[in-house]
């Protein structure tokens, strides 16, 4: 099976354009998705990646895209995907399209290429308008949003904003990001009872006004180096707590998101994408 190796600011994913995958390879992909991804993710004995992103042709959009993440969940969205996708279809000709719309569980999505000569230097993806009510993240509890709400998890109490950008996010401001026990804490809270259906968890530091840090535990793929969605998320949980405007620079492992927080309600996010490799993967 062919496949791409491409990466978002080290948010890695195997690809495969589904439209060069022969019926049976077909079969044997689609016949155990969820064993496939958690094989093929592997960094040892696979590929290695953060997820499995499959490219389909779409009827209602010019491309669509499914994500497998590497413990075989499938995940709504995800930001530095879409824009590793949208390189892809362009640099391959499945669209001509400098501006496209993108299918995925969580509804359209928009990214815009950024090109400079004949290089594609960066895209920006309208993400949609943020879902902040408790029952959209989703999220147990009386009706209306989380905003710097108290949640006991590992026996310490933490004070978490939700939002929603497709999939969910819980939100933790703290004063240094790197003295945060990630591995230990982020899936005590990933897993907490009042997420029915988990969530990814960010921690972030306020550098100043209009830059954070942040560090991410993602539902169903554990640490990793980058989250598009989830710096989305930061950047407007980081407006309702008012601790910045509603331009953000989102600094992460690899480098910085540039998220904006516009005034039709919409979020626009601008980054990097780049294919690492290519490949054939035995099935």
């Amino acid at each position: 099976m062919k496949f791409t190796k491409v990466q978002g600011l080290g948010n890695d994913f195997v690809l495969v354009n589904m439209e060069e995958v022969s019926l049976e390879e077909e079969k044997k992909l689609t016949g155990n998705l969820a064993e496939m991804a958690i094989k093929i993710c592997d960094r040892h004995f696979g590929v290695g990646a953060d997820g499995l992103v499959l490219l389909r042709p779409s009827q209602k959009a010019d491309i669509a895209m499914q994500i497998i993440n590497s413990d075989g969940s499938e995940a709504e969205m995800c930001g530095n995907a879409i824009r590793c996708i949208a390189k892809y279809a362009y640099e391959r000709g499945l669209s001509g399209k400098t501006t496209m719309k993108v299918e995925t569980a969580a509804g359209i999505m928009v990214p815009e290429l950024i090109i400079e000569g004949s290089e594609v230097t960066a895209v920006r993806v309208d993400m949609g308008v943020p879902r902040l009510e408790r029952e959209q993240i989703p999220m147990t509890g009386p009706a209306g949003q989380v905003i710097n709400e108290s949640l006991e998890a590992g026996g310490k109490v933490y004070h978490i904003t939700a939002v929603s950008m497709g999939n969910p996010h819980c939100i933790i401001f703290v004063p240094d990001v790197h003295a945060v026990p990630l591995e230990s804490l982020g899936p005590v809270i990933e897993t907490h009872n009042v997420f029915p259906r988990k969530t990814n968890v960010e921690f972030v530091q306020v550098i100043n006004d209009h830059e954070v840090r942040m560090r991410v535990w993602e539902r169903g793929a554990g640490q990793t180096l980058a989250c598009g969605t989830g710096a989305c998320a930061t950047a407007v949980a980081a407006a309702l707590n008012g601790l910045t405007g509603r331009k953000v620079r989102v600094q992460l492992y690899a480098g910085p998101l540039d998220i904006e927080w516009a005034g039709d309600g919409r979020v626009y996010m601008t980054g990097p994408a780049q294919e690492v490799f290519t490949g054939n993967y035995p099935v």
